[in-house]
């Protein structure tokens, strides 16, 4: 089939190439022009053969939000646009409802994979009308990991963000802890050799993962991640992620944990803690370091 991709970044410029390995009709559209395959949207659109199917692959929120508004201008009834970036799932229930006026169709793709996707796959959680995820399936055969897992088709429209943003949120606990377990490693005087505790749990444990795997390979580059600044940013998800919890009031006491951790990676010198100190100070007399 043919596909107007839009977004060539690190991970679109690989899901580009593995559907066009797959044997479709792939045109790109990127902003960078040494990417690109045509110079602007309303070429891209020009060359699709109706039904078109355009897949949105930029940064979630004002991106999205203008490419899709200029998408509504340039496609016709009958056309469909699927979200493959990480936009918010009440985002796609205004994505759809704007484009429905025009006749256009919605699909919204949670896509996990990373810079790994091109040759490993990419594992789809996608959202939207049985008729419209009918269209874009032979996209999706062509980029999910081979065999019988690694595509869902999650519900109506926002499921499929919605459902990526779970598995984001499970994501930061699963860091998280294993995180933790590190740390606790290398401060123990006993534990000589912390690099290859973490290798030996990579068979035979329950705790073995691909990101325990990845753990490994950091640690192989920079042994006690030494190089390393204790900073962490946060996409956003994680944070959708503990909102949608308190919405339906489900505890997730885990993920939101590992959320605020991330907070604390960004103080260096934490005004909460110069409270605790203080108070500390005040009630037992314990002793304050000063600046």
């Amino acid at each position: 089939m043919q596909l107007g991709l839009i977004g060539l970044g690190k991970m679109g410029g690989n899901m580009r190439e593995r559907i066009r390995r797959a044997g479709h009709d792939v045109i790109g559209y990127d902003r960078n022009p040494e990417v690109s395959d045509v110079a602007s949207l309303a070429e891209l659109v020009d060359k699709l053969e109706g039904p078109r199917v355009v897949w949105v692959m930029v940064p979630a929120g004002g991106a999205t939000q203008s490419t899709v508004d200029e998408l509504k201008e340039l496609l016709s009834a009958g056309d469909i646009v699927v979200d493959g970036g990480n936009s918010r799932w009440t985002d796609d229930e205004k994505h759809a409802a704007e484009l429905a006026e025009r006749g256009i169709g919605f699909v919204d793709a949670g896509v996990s994979g990373g810079v790994w996707g091109l040759e490993n796959g990419y594992a789809l959680m996608v959202g939207g009308s049985d008729e419209h995820v009918a269209k874009v399936k032979p996209v999706f055969d062509a980029l999910k990991p081979e065999g019988d897992f690694g595509y869902v088709h999650a519900g109506k429209v926002g499921a499929g963000h919605f459902s990526k943003m779970v598995h984001n949120g499970i994501e930061y606990a699963m860091m998280q802890a294993y995180a933790e377990g590190w740390e606790l490693l290398e401060a123990a005087d006993s534990v000589t050799d912390v690099r290859e505790v973490f290798r030996s749990w990579q068979e035979g444990t329950v705790i073995r993962s691909w990101l325990l795997d990845l753990a490994v390979n950091a640690l192989d580059d920079d042994e006690h991640l030494d190089q390393l600044r204790g900073f962490a940013a946060d996409s956003g998800e994680g944070r959708w992620t503990v909102e949608a919890a308190i919405d339906n009031a489900v505890p997730l006491p885990a993920i939101t944990a590992s959320l605020f951790a991330r907070f604390a990676s960004r103080q260096e010198d934490s005004p909460q803690m110069k409270m605790i100190a203080a108070l500390r100070n005040q009630f037992g007399g314990h002793a304050v370091e000063k600046k």
